[in-house]
């Protein structure tokens, strides 16, 4: 099993004037690396489909691949003996992100998914070196780290390193109030939990939305915290207060850290409140059923604000990953119909945006909007014979006690 851990560093002034510079040559290294694959990119690259029986072709480059940029460190050292101060798995640790962005650019990624095309790092835009394979577990002394080239630095060790687990890598990141060190954790022996098959009482179904964070099937409601509206007000005079600065300026260097800390901030809320939310649902020790929304559709609506202060893409990466380690399973299910079908009898009730009652006139069952939408994607996690026969049953459906509205 693989984890991280993040903490928070205390660096002396030269310190961190030294991993600013380091940051700055990695940048730099970045963007060298890039441009020369772009180069053979660009040189290489033919829309012809046909030519004639004369021609000239010319010679074919070399394909800079991990391996060949990485013998050429040699050559960059000597031209520029700054980079002898870096460590050399730093150094070959940025070819390996050049490598990783372009190949998914061209061919996508295990899924066939690709990115967009790589950008130049600008000057303050790469924020973190890694130390790959350099980190022993006496490396880590009380509240002290040994980095290669650069000695001990000072970390708050806020939670102990759990007991079992292999320090693989390491991570300095800059953000706008400190530096960090990611440590990446593996541990061979723990089991492979096998979760028991999903059934209507070991899952638990949650519909999200933008009224409450999560709706479950028992109608239990978590409210939405919305930290980015609230900050809004405070965004906003940060965000004017720098159009106002020069640019090259102090001054307008130090509004752009103030607007950084501000998004930083909100962004560490919002993750904290997914953190514990996770927490608290798979505490019950149940599976957890959730809808398979389309977020960057949604993003594109006039909902996009509420949407991307809900983070739901995010919270539902975290409910996978927390209920994976518990033993348990996340499983998404198809939303077509949770709202509309009633999760009584399974005929469909069609309904506004605007409509929050669910009313079935069929069998009676009244209910919230989303408490039937949690049920339906209850239902159809485990595979509930309502949503297989669509209402056909034989046994009248009980008519539930109708609630107010809140």
């Amino acid at each position: 099993m693989r984890t991280a851990y993040q903490h928070r560093l205390r660096l002396t002034t030269a310190q961190e004037a030294t991993i600013d510079g380091w940051l700055e040559l990695c940048r730099r290294q970045y963007n060298y690396r890039l441009a020369e694959r772009f180069n053979w990119w660009e040189q290489n690259r033919c829309d012809v489909n046909a030519c004639p029986l004369i021609c000239y072709l010319p010679e074919l480059k070399e394909n800079p691949d991990f391996y060949s940029q990485k013998r050429d460190l040699v050559n960059s050292k000597k031209l520029f003996p700054d980079y002898k101060e870096l460590p050399s798995h730093t150094l070959q640790d940025v070819i390996a992100r050049v490598g990783k962005t372009f190949d998914r650019w061209l061919s996508g990624d295990g899924n066939g998914k690709r990115s967009g095309k790589p950008r130049f790092k600008g000057r303050g835009r790469f924020r973190s070196i890694g130390f790959p394979d350099l980190i022993k577990p006496d490396h880590i002394d009380g509240h002290f780290i040994q980095l290669p080239k650069i000695g001990k630095i000072k970390l708050i060790l806020h939670r102990p390193l759990p007991d079992g687990f292999k320090v693989k890598t390491a991570a300095i990141v800059k953000k706008a109030d400190g530096y960090y060190v990611t440590l990446s954790l593996q541990d061979s022996s723990v089991p492979v939990l096998s979760p028991d098959l999903p059934t209507m009482d070991n899952t638990i179904g949650i519909d999200l939305g933008l009224k409450a964070f999560l709706v479950d099937d028992a109608g239990a409601e978590v409210a939405i915290p919305q930290f980015y509206r609230k900050a809004q007000q405070r965004l906003k005079r940060a965000q004017r207060s720098l159009s106002r600065k020069k640019k090259g300026s102090n001054r307008r260097r130090k509004a752009v850290k103030r607007v950084a800390r501000l998004h930083l901030k909100v962004a560490n809320q919002r993750k904290d409140f997914h953190y514990k939310t996770a927490k608290q649902l798979l505490n019950k020790g149940k599976n957890i059923g959730h809808e398979t929304l389309n977020i960057k559709g949604l993003a594109k609506t006039r909902m996009s604000k509420s949407v991307n202060d809900a983070g739901w893409g995010t919270f539902l990466k975290i409910l996978e990953i927390k209920a994976e380690r518990a033993g348990l399973l996340a499983i998404p299910v198809n939303p077509n119909g949770t709202t509309q079908d009633c999760s009584s009898c399974g005929v469909k009730v069609p309904k506004t945006l605007a409509d929050r009652w669910h009313s079935c006139p069929e069998c009676g069952c009244e209910l919230d909007r989303d408490h039937n939408a949690a049920i339906n994607i209850k239902q159809r996690a485990v595979g509930h014979p309502v949503q297989a026969l669509r209402g056909d049953r034989n046994t009248e459906p009980v008519k539930r006690e109708a609630r107010a509205i809140a």
